[in-house]
Protein backbone atom coordinates (compact mmCIF):
# COMPACT_ATOMS: atom_id res chain seq x y z
CA UNK A 1 0.00 0.00 0.00
CA UNK A 2 0.94 3.63 -0.37
CA UNK A 3 0.53 5.48 2.91
CA UNK A 4 3.75 6.96 4.30
CA UNK A 5 5.51 9.39 1.95
CA UNK A 6 8.77 11.17 2.66
CA UNK A 7 10.34 13.87 0.52
CA UNK A 8 14.09 14.37 0.86
CA UNK A 9 15.38 17.88 0.18
CA UNK A 10 18.80 19.45 -0.05
CA UNK A 11 20.39 22.83 -0.70
CA UNK A 12 19.31 23.07 -4.34
CA UNK A 13 15.75 21.79 -4.19
CA UNK A 14 13.48 23.84 -6.46
CA UNK A 15 10.25 25.12 -4.85
CA UNK A 16 7.98 24.16 -7.73
CA UNK A 17 9.29 20.59 -7.93
CA UNK A 18 8.88 20.22 -4.16
CA UNK A 19 5.40 21.70 -4.47
CA UNK A 20 4.39 19.02 -6.98
CA UNK A 21 4.91 16.22 -4.47
CA UNK A 22 3.42 18.25 -1.62
CA UNK A 23 0.28 18.98 -3.64
CA UNK A 24 -0.34 15.37 -4.66
CA UNK A 25 0.44 13.69 -1.34
CA UNK A 26 0.46 16.39 1.33
CA UNK A 27 -3.07 17.84 1.08
CA UNK A 28 -5.91 16.51 3.24
CA UNK A 29 -8.75 15.69 0.83
CA UNK A 30 -10.70 13.47 3.20
CA UNK A 31 -13.77 15.69 2.68
CA UNK A 32 -13.91 14.14 -0.80
CA UNK A 33 -13.52 10.63 0.57
CA UNK A 34 -9.88 10.45 -0.52
CA UNK A 35 -7.11 8.90 1.59
CA UNK A 36 -4.93 11.04 3.83
CA UNK A 37 -1.23 10.25 3.47
CA UNK A 38 1.32 10.29 6.26
CA UNK A 39 3.39 12.96 4.55
CA UNK A 40 6.61 14.65 5.63
CA UNK A 41 9.42 16.72 4.13
CA UNK A 42 12.79 15.62 5.51
CA UNK A 43 16.29 17.08 5.47
CA UNK A 44 19.61 15.91 6.81
CA UNK A 45 20.12 18.73 9.29
CA UNK A 46 17.94 21.01 11.38
CA UNK A 47 19.53 24.21 10.02
CA UNK A 48 17.39 26.10 7.47
CA UNK A 49 18.29 25.48 3.84
CA UNK A 50 18.79 28.50 1.56
CA UNK A 51 16.14 28.80 -1.12
CA UNK A 52 15.50 31.00 -4.10
CA UNK A 53 14.55 34.67 -3.76
CA UNK A 54 16.00 35.03 -0.29
CA UNK A 55 13.76 32.37 1.21
CA UNK A 56 14.94 29.63 3.54
CA UNK A 57 13.36 26.28 4.33
CA UNK A 58 13.50 24.33 7.55
CA UNK A 59 11.94 20.95 8.27
CA UNK A 60 10.83 19.19 11.43
CA UNK A 61 11.88 15.76 10.18
CA UNK A 62 15.32 14.27 9.62
CA UNK A 63 16.29 11.46 7.26
CA UNK A 64 15.49 8.81 9.88
CA UNK A 65 11.81 9.58 9.37
CA UNK A 66 12.06 8.08 5.88
CA UNK A 67 13.40 4.73 7.08
CA UNK A 68 10.00 3.02 6.78
CA UNK A 69 8.36 5.21 4.12
CA UNK A 70 6.39 3.52 1.35
CA UNK A 71 7.61 6.21 -1.06
CA UNK A 72 10.63 8.48 -1.00
CA UNK A 73 10.51 11.39 -3.45
CA UNK A 74 13.42 13.50 -4.67
CA UNK A 75 12.41 16.86 -6.19
CA UNK A 76 14.64 18.44 -8.81
CA UNK A 77 16.92 21.40 -8.32
CA UNK A 78 18.31 24.23 -10.36
CA UNK A 79 21.80 22.76 -10.83
CA UNK A 80 21.61 18.97 -11.20
CA UNK A 81 24.20 17.43 -8.98
CA UNK A 82 26.85 20.14 -9.36
CA UNK A 83 27.97 19.25 -5.84
CA UNK A 84 27.99 15.69 -4.50
CA UNK A 85 24.84 14.72 -2.66
CA UNK A 86 25.34 13.99 1.02
CA UNK A 87 26.04 10.30 1.55
CA UNK A 88 23.30 9.87 4.21
CA UNK A 89 20.71 10.92 1.59
CA UNK A 90 22.13 8.47 -0.94
CA UNK A 91 22.15 5.70 1.62
CA UNK A 92 18.52 6.41 2.55
CA UNK A 93 17.58 5.97 -1.11
CA UNK A 94 19.54 2.72 -1.47
CA UNK A 95 17.98 1.30 1.66
CA UNK A 96 14.49 2.18 0.40
CA UNK A 97 14.99 0.28 -2.85
CA UNK A 98 16.56 -2.66 -1.00
CA UNK A 99 13.45 -3.03 1.20
CA UNK A 100 11.07 -2.72 -1.75
CA UNK A 101 9.82 0.84 -1.22
CA UNK A 102 9.13 3.17 -4.12
CA UNK A 103 11.57 5.93 -5.04
CA UNK A 104 10.41 8.75 -7.33
CA UNK A 105 12.29 11.67 -8.81
CA UNK A 106 10.89 14.88 -10.26
CA UNK A 107 12.82 16.54 -13.09
CA UNK A 108 16.57 16.64 -12.33
CA UNK A 109 16.08 14.60 -9.18
CA UNK A 110 17.06 11.69 -11.46
CA UNK A 111 20.66 12.85 -11.09
CA UNK A 112 20.48 12.10 -7.37
CA UNK A 113 19.04 8.63 -8.00
CA UNK A 114 21.84 7.97 -10.49
CA UNK A 115 24.40 9.17 -7.98
CA UNK A 116 22.96 6.75 -5.43
CA UNK A 117 23.48 3.91 -7.92
CA UNK A 118 19.84 2.83 -7.94
CA UNK A 119 19.37 3.55 -11.65
CA UNK A 120 22.08 1.09 -12.66
CA UNK A 121 20.52 -1.42 -15.03
CA UNK A 122 17.23 0.49 -15.11
CA UNK A 123 15.51 2.70 -17.66
CA UNK A 124 14.99 6.32 -16.63
CA UNK A 125 14.22 9.81 -17.87
CA UNK A 126 14.83 13.40 -16.84
CA UNK A 127 14.19 16.90 -18.16
CA UNK A 128 15.06 17.17 -21.86
CA UNK A 129 17.29 20.20 -21.23
CA UNK A 130 19.68 18.09 -19.12
CA UNK A 131 19.68 14.86 -21.14
CA UNK A 132 23.11 15.29 -22.66
CA UNK A 133 24.62 16.18 -19.29
CA UNK A 134 22.99 13.09 -17.81
CA UNK A 135 24.26 10.85 -20.60
CA UNK A 136 27.79 12.22 -20.27
CA UNK A 137 27.84 11.69 -16.54
CA UNK A 138 26.06 8.32 -16.47
CA UNK A 139 26.69 6.60 -19.84
CA UNK A 140 25.68 3.18 -18.53
CA UNK A 141 22.14 4.22 -17.59
CA UNK A 142 19.44 3.70 -20.23
CA UNK A 143 17.88 7.14 -20.58
CA UNK A 144 14.59 7.46 -22.47
CA UNK A 145 14.49 11.04 -23.76
CA UNK A 146 10.93 11.14 -25.11
CA UNK A 147 9.10 9.89 -22.01
CA UNK A 148 7.13 11.93 -19.51
CA UNK A 149 7.93 9.39 -16.84
CA UNK A 150 9.44 5.92 -16.64
CA UNK A 151 8.80 3.22 -14.06
CA UNK A 152 11.34 0.43 -13.77
CA UNK A 153 10.55 -1.76 -10.78
CA UNK A 154 10.16 0.41 -7.67
CA UNK A 155 11.99 3.37 -9.24
CA UNK A 156 10.06 6.09 -11.08
CA UNK A 157 11.72 9.02 -12.84
CA UNK A 158 9.92 11.93 -14.47
CA UNK A 159 10.74 14.76 -16.84
CA UNK A 160 9.76 18.37 -16.19
CA UNK A 161 7.53 19.70 -13.43
CA UNK A 162 4.18 18.80 -15.02
CA UNK A 163 5.50 15.31 -15.73
CA UNK A 164 6.22 15.00 -12.01
CA UNK A 165 2.48 15.39 -11.40
CA UNK A 166 1.84 12.67 -13.99
CA UNK A 167 4.34 10.34 -12.33
CA UNK A 168 2.85 10.87 -8.87
CA UNK A 169 -0.69 10.26 -10.13
CA UNK A 170 0.53 7.18 -12.02
CA UNK A 171 1.82 5.75 -8.75
CA UNK A 172 -1.42 6.62 -6.93
CA UNK A 173 -3.38 4.91 -9.70
CA UNK A 174 -1.15 1.84 -9.54
CA UNK A 175 -1.39 1.43 -5.77
CA UNK A 176 -4.79 2.91 -4.89
CA UNK A 177 -6.82 2.75 -8.09
CA UNK A 178 -8.15 5.06 -10.76
CA UNK A 179 -10.89 6.57 -8.57
CA UNK A 180 -8.39 7.90 -6.04
CA UNK A 181 -6.05 9.22 -8.73
CA UNK A 182 -8.97 10.85 -10.55
CA UNK A 183 -10.21 12.43 -7.32
CA UNK A 184 -6.83 13.97 -6.56
CA UNK A 185 -6.47 15.16 -10.16
CA UNK A 186 -9.93 16.71 -10.08
CA UNK A 187 -9.04 18.73 -6.98
CA UNK A 188 -5.77 19.80 -8.60
CA UNK A 189 -7.57 20.62 -11.88
CA UNK A 190 -5.13 18.54 -13.93
CA UNK A 191 -5.66 15.59 -16.29
CA UNK A 192 -6.11 12.34 -14.34
CA UNK A 193 -3.88 10.39 -16.70
CA UNK A 194 -1.17 11.10 -19.22
CA UNK A 195 0.64 8.08 -20.56
CA UNK A 196 4.32 8.03 -19.62
CA UNK A 197 5.16 7.36 -23.25
CA UNK A 198 3.96 10.75 -24.41
CA UNK A 199 6.57 13.12 -25.76
CA UNK A 200 8.16 15.60 -23.35
CA UNK A 201 8.26 18.54 -25.70
CA UNK A 202 4.81 19.36 -27.10
CA UNK A 203 3.04 22.62 -27.81
CA UNK A 204 0.35 21.82 -25.23
CA UNK A 205 1.90 19.92 -22.28
CA UNK A 206 -1.48 19.27 -20.57
CA UNK A 207 -3.83 17.71 -23.13
CA UNK A 208 -7.12 18.43 -21.36
CA UNK A 209 -6.34 22.10 -20.87
CA UNK A 210 -7.47 24.59 -23.52
CA UNK A 211 -5.14 24.47 -26.51
CA UNK A 212 -4.40 26.94 -29.24
CA UNK A 213 -6.09 24.46 -31.56
CA UNK A 214 -9.76 24.89 -30.68
CA UNK A 215 -10.87 22.00 -32.87
CA UNK A 216 -8.57 19.52 -31.13
CA UNK A 217 -9.51 20.96 -27.73
CA UNK A 218 -13.18 20.36 -28.49
CA UNK A 219 -12.45 16.76 -29.47
CA UNK A 220 -10.51 16.17 -26.26
CA UNK A 221 -13.63 17.19 -24.38
CA UNK A 222 -16.03 15.23 -26.60
CA UNK A 223 -14.25 11.87 -26.90
CA UNK A 224 -14.41 10.71 -23.23
CA UNK A 225 -18.22 10.92 -23.31
CA UNK A 226 -18.43 8.90 -26.52
CA UNK A 227 -15.95 6.08 -26.01
CA UNK A 228 -18.56 3.46 -26.93
CA UNK A 229 -18.43 4.71 -30.51
CA UNK A 230 -16.00 3.50 -33.18
CA UNK A 231 -13.73 6.59 -33.03
CA UNK A 232 -11.31 5.69 -35.77
CA UNK A 233 -8.88 8.32 -37.02
CA UNK A 234 -11.04 8.59 -40.12
CA UNK A 235 -14.16 9.22 -37.98
CA UNK A 236 -12.44 11.85 -35.86
CA UNK A 237 -10.91 13.56 -38.87
CA UNK A 238 -14.36 13.75 -40.46
CA UNK A 239 -15.81 15.24 -37.27
CA UNK A 240 -12.97 17.79 -37.23
CA UNK A 241 -13.49 18.57 -40.94
CA UNK A 242 -9.90 17.69 -41.77
CA UNK A 243 -8.04 15.17 -43.85
CA UNK A 244 -6.74 12.20 -41.87
CA UNK A 245 -3.14 13.31 -42.37
CA UNK A 246 -3.82 16.87 -41.20
CA UNK A 247 -5.86 15.66 -38.24
CA UNK A 248 -3.19 13.18 -37.10
CA UNK A 249 -0.50 15.86 -37.37
CA UNK A 250 -2.47 18.48 -35.43
CA UNK A 251 -3.60 16.01 -32.77
CA UNK A 252 -0.05 14.82 -32.13
CA UNK A 253 1.21 18.40 -32.05
CA UNK A 254 -1.40 19.31 -29.44
CA UNK A 255 -1.16 16.23 -27.21
CA UNK A 256 2.23 14.66 -27.79
CA UNK A 257 0.75 11.29 -28.72
CA UNK A 258 -1.21 9.68 -31.54
CA UNK A 259 -5.02 9.68 -31.67
CA UNK A 260 -5.17 5.88 -31.43
CA UNK A 261 -2.89 5.75 -28.40
CA UNK A 262 -4.72 8.56 -26.61
CA UNK A 263 -8.12 7.00 -27.21
CA UNK A 264 -6.90 3.59 -26.04
CA UNK A 265 -5.70 5.25 -22.84
CA UNK A 266 -9.07 6.95 -22.32
CA UNK A 267 -10.87 3.64 -22.86
CA UNK A 268 -8.65 1.90 -20.33
CA UNK A 269 -9.32 4.69 -17.81
CA UNK A 270 -13.06 4.13 -18.22
CA UNK A 271 -12.53 0.37 -17.86
CA UNK A 272 -10.67 0.97 -14.59
CA UNK A 273 -13.59 2.97 -13.20
CA UNK A 274 -16.10 0.31 -14.26
CA UNK A 275 -14.00 -2.47 -12.76
CA UNK A 276 -13.73 -0.57 -9.47
CA UNK A 277 -17.31 0.60 -9.17
CA UNK A 278 -19.56 -1.99 -10.80
CA UNK A 279 -20.41 -5.61 -11.39
CA UNK A 280 -20.27 -5.68 -15.19
CA UNK A 281 -18.34 -8.59 -16.66
CA UNK A 282 -15.32 -7.92 -18.84
CA UNK A 283 -17.24 -8.51 -22.07
CA UNK A 284 -19.83 -5.83 -21.23
CA UNK A 285 -17.13 -3.46 -20.00
CA UNK A 286 -15.31 -3.90 -23.32
CA UNK A 287 -18.49 -2.91 -25.15
CA UNK A 288 -19.09 0.13 -22.90
CA UNK A 289 -15.50 1.28 -23.45
CA UNK A 290 -15.57 0.83 -27.22
CA UNK A 291 -13.30 -2.19 -27.53
CA UNK A 292 -14.46 -4.64 -30.23
CA UNK A 293 -13.78 -7.59 -27.93
CA UNK A 294 -12.89 -8.49 -24.37
CA UNK A 295 -9.60 -9.84 -25.65
CA UNK A 296 -8.65 -6.47 -27.10
CA UNK A 297 -9.59 -4.81 -23.81
CA UNK A 298 -7.36 -7.25 -21.94
CA UNK A 299 -4.49 -6.53 -24.35
CA UNK A 300 -4.61 -2.75 -23.98
CA UNK A 301 -5.41 -2.89 -20.26
CA UNK A 302 -2.41 -5.10 -19.51
CA UNK A 303 -0.16 -3.00 -21.72
CA UNK A 304 -1.13 0.29 -20.04
CA UNK A 305 -1.91 -0.71 -16.43
CA UNK A 306 0.50 -3.61 -16.09
CA UNK A 307 -2.01 -6.17 -14.88
CA UNK A 308 -5.11 -7.94 -16.17
CA UNK A 309 -8.64 -6.56 -15.72
CA UNK A 310 -9.61 -9.45 -13.42
CA UNK A 311 -6.61 -8.95 -11.16
CA UNK A 312 -7.22 -5.21 -11.13
CA UNK A 313 -10.83 -5.75 -10.08
CA UNK A 314 -9.86 -8.10 -7.25
CA UNK A 315 -7.41 -5.53 -5.92
CA UNK A 316 -9.38 -2.32 -6.36
CA UNK A 317 -13.10 -3.07 -6.43
CA UNK A 318 -14.88 -0.97 -3.85
CA UNK A 319 -16.51 -2.76 -0.99
CA UNK A 320 -20.29 -2.37 -0.71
Amino acid sequence: MLHKIAVLIGRHTAPFELGVVCEVFGVDRSDDGLPVFDFAVCSQHAEPLPWTGGLSLSTRHRLEHAADADLIAIPGGYLPNEQPTAEPILETLRAAVDRGAYVLSVCTGAFVLAEAGILAGRAATTHWHHLERFRARYPDIEIEPDKLYVQDGPVITSAGTAAGIDACLHLVRTELGASVANGIARRMVVPPHRDGGQAQFVDTPVPHAPTEDDTIAALLEWVPAHLNLRLSVEDLATRAHMSERTFARRFTKATGTTPARWIAGQRVLLAQRLLEDGELDVERIATRCGFPSAELLRHHFTQIVGTTPSRYRRQFRRAG
